[in-house]
């Protein structure tokens, strides 16, 4: 027999990263939210490695930020390193990564969301839905507590059905050793969700004092580290390396010589695993040419000695593990902590929801996080973001939020998944993006701090300084546009020490910034800034002027495939009326049901021809005309 335990806009099933920032962000809405979780000390829990960011991740957290979102600047009070990576390289692909103190980052993130005012945290079970008439309308937990709202979000990560497998040993569990969800998992299935079965793995934890760390190659953070947060003005120097070191032969002859033993191999694994992200004995077996692989020992915190054997992820037995350690320099004498494992669970097929991240037969539950089959606490935060913004609007009757895949990564990661699906855990890549010129490190914040002022995620002082760091980018491109340089002994000897070819006239200083070998610190040497201009405004000044070509040439791309998105695809068309659309299409059509013909022409299994009879038949054909009628 149920009780009501209480009445809310909006609850959100699940405290990993992607329930954190779908609760806050829900909150920050103005909805009256609910967060119910399975261990109150496990919010935003770093399950793999402790580390935040990376190519294409680092952005979506810059672009959470800029939105409004907590896990820039929760990392940014808690990282025990800092480093941007492909700084030798052009800016679309530059990212910021942070190696996290762990215990550290659940404190700092459980506090902000404990004193969020209408946010109520609550230890609990979920076990079912109530849904009437179609609708979602609550949760129903183990202790029979009966929770209403408008609108409930589940982002339970890995836990649905989760079972960890070392070797030939296998336990129904979440991950490090929490319980599973099964009983919701169950009760998806009774409401006819599409679900599939996944898995990730970790690797071991060994004790920082069995390490000999003269058999590794130090890895420092930056010297002067940068933050993910727009708002973090100050940045951690008391860093703690990381250390490098390599497998070998050796540790290739134990992985060969136990394969058999390994869940991978043995068929006890039956769910896909992450491309992206393979096992050690994966690696082996699949790069056999490779004398070696990369070993990072990442420290998991600065009040613990357990060290995150980063490469190493294997569901090898425990004995298997600690014999291919003790063939690695510098772990010859590592202790175990934590054995390594691999985790099964079941993930809702994604291209059942919107692009609101609703569920597309169950009006009033979204879903989001590594349920929707992403891998990556980047990715899960992200959706989770997205899905507290438009779960708030629908219980709040306010226009839902969508991000297209020019405004950022989040934009590509949640459209690549509810039109195309996927069939292994999901991972962002630069390479996901066509627009990633566009898609920056540098400039989440003009892209997105807008929207998120707009929403109500982003207060005034915030967003003053926003406009006021535009501003001052304004003012000094019309500055460098205005000043000219004449080819004088300064001037020529500056040019020689970039490597540039020497002026024979004076050129404006703009034009010379253009240079690929100039940098804006050169240009300023010559003529200053007349205002006082922080390392931000100056990175940006550079980016805008050297990159404005490309940048202009992708807008122009942008511009193309937005007329595209604008076609919009009524609800009522019916796709078996559509003579001349391959089968496959139709099918496939009907599955994912685009919001517009840009949608449509991502889904796979819809050709070009196919989408020139749609158009034709939208603009044309009885869908014009009965919408005419209205």
């Amino acid at each position: 027999m149920t009780y009501d335990a209480g009445h809310y806009d909006v609850i959100v099933i699940g405290g990993g990263h992607a329930g954190c920032e779908a609760a806050f962000a829900a909150a920050r809405r103005g909805a009256k939210t609910l967060m119910l979780t399975l261990n109150l000390d496990m919010l935003a829990f770093m399950p793999c490695n402790p580390s935040i960011g990376g190519p294409a991740k680092g952005v979506v957290v810059r672009e959470i930020d800029a939105l409004g979102g907590l896990m820039g600047k929760v990392i940014d009070k808690t990282y025990i390193q800092m480093r941007m990576l492909n700084t030798g390289k052009g800016p679309a692909v530059r990212a910021l990564r942070a190696q996290a103190d762990k215990p550290l980052y659940i404190q700092e993130m459980k506090s902000i969301l404990e004193n969020e005012k209408k946010l109520t945290l609550r230890q609990a079970m979920v076990e079912k839905l109530i849904v009437e008439n179609g609708e979602c309308k609550g949760v129903i937990t183990e202790t029979k507590a009966a929770y209403y709202a408008e609108s409930v979000i589940i982002t339970t990560g890995t836990f649905m059905r989760g079972r960890v497998i070392i070797g030939d040993l296998s336990y129904e569990s979440g991950p490090n050793n929490q319980r599973a969800s099964v009983k919701l998992s169950e009760h998806l299935e009774e409401l006819g969700f599409d679900l599939v079965r996944f898995k990730t793995g970790t690797p071991p934890r060994v004790n920082s004092h069995t390490v000999d760390y003269s058999k590794t190659e130090i890895q420092p953070g930056d010297d002067d580290p940068k933050h993910f947060s727009y708002e973090t003005k100050d940045a951690i120097l008391d860093q703690i390396p990381c250390w490098l070191t390599y497998t070998n032969e050796f540790t290739h002859k134990v992985i060969d010589e136990n394969l058999a033993l390994s869940a991978m191999y043995s068929g006890m694994i039956k769910g896909t695993g992450p491309r992206y992200c393979p096992s050690i004995e994966d690696k082996v077996v699949r790069f056999n040419d490779k004398p070696r692989h990369q070993i990072f020992l990442e420290p998991e915190g600065r009040n613990t000695e357990e060290i995150y054997v980063q490469g190493l992820s294997t569901s090898m037995p425990e004995f298997v593990q600690r014999e291919m350690l003790r063939t690695i320099p510098g772990l010859e004498n590592s202790e175990i902590m934590r054995a390594g494992y691999a985790i099964e669970y079941d993930s809702v097929v994604p291209t059942q929801l919107w692009p609101t991240l609703e569920v597309k037969n169950i009006p009033g539950l979204f879903t989001a996080g590594q349920i929707n089959g992403t891998s990556g606490y980047e990715e899960a935060a992200g959706q989770g973001l997205m899905a507290g913004i438009n779960a708030a609007s629908k219980a709040l009757n306010k226009e839902s939020f969508i991000l297209n895949r020019s405004q950022a990564y989040i934009g590509v990661l949640i459209d690549d998944l509810v039109t195309k699906g996927t069939n292994e855990p999901y991972r962002l890549l630069t390479s996901r993006a066509e627009y990633r010129l566009l898609l920056r490190h540098d400039n989440a914040d003009i892209r997105l701090t807008e929207i998120g002022y707009n929403l109500g995620m982003i207060g005034e002082e915030r967003y003053r300084s926003f406009l006021e760091k535009n501003r001052l980018v304004g003012e000094e491109k019309l500055r460098l546009t205005d000043v000219m340089l004449k080819p004088t002994d300064e001037v020529q000897k500056i040019i020689e020490e970039a490597g540039g070819t020497a002026l024979k006239e004076a050129v404006r200083a703009v034009d010379l910034l253009k240079r690929p070998e100039m940098k804006y610190e050169m240009i300023e040497k010559l003529t200053p800034a007349t205002l006082d201009l922080t390392w931000d405004v100056k990175e940006q000044v550079e980016i805008q002027i050297k990159y404005q070509g490309y940048i202009d040439k992708s807008n122009q791309q942008v511009e193309r495939m937005q007329k595209m998105e604008n076609k919009v695809i009524p609800d009522n068309i019916d796709y078996d009326d559509i003579g001349g659309i391959a089968t496959e299409a139709k099918q496939k059509l009907k599955k994912v049901r685009p919001l517009s013909v840009g949608q449509a022409s991502r889904i796979s299994g819809v050709n070009p021809s196919d989408v020139s009879i749609l158009l034709v038949y939208i603009e044309q054909g009885k869908i014009a005309r009965v919408s005419n009628e209205y």
